[in-house]
C-alpha cells in the first residue's frame, strides 16, 4: 500500500528505506482524533499519508505529488 502510495515498485521502497531516501513520521492523535493514528511517508516527489482509527480501519488516505519539483522540506514536518 504504502509502495502505491508513493507510485514506486515495492523492491524501490525496501530500497529507499533502507537508504534513508524514503522516510516516515508517525503522529497519535490526541483530544477529538484520540485513538487515531496519522502515518506519513515521504519520497523525493511524494507524499502518502494514511490515517487509522483506534481499531487499525484506514479512515483517510492522500497523496501530494509534487511532480518534478523536490519535495519541499516544510512538508516533511508533522502538522498539529
Amino acid at each position: 500500500m504504502v509502495a502505491e502510495g508513493l507510485g514506486i515498485a515495492l523492491p524501490r521502497l525496501r530500497e529507499g528505506m533502507r537508504a534513508g531516501t524514503i522516510t516516515s513520521v508517525s503522529e497519535r492523535g490526541v483530544d477529538a482524533d484520540q485513538g487515531r493514528h496519522r502515518l506519513t511517508f515521504f519520497s523525493e516527489h511524494r507524499r502518502f499519508r494514511v490515517v487509522v482509527d483506534a481499531s487499525g480501519v484506514i479512515v483517510q488516505r492522500s497523496a501530494v505529488d509534487f511532480g518534478d519539483s523536490t519535495l519541499p522540506r516544510s512538508v516533511r514536518k508533522p502538522r498539529g
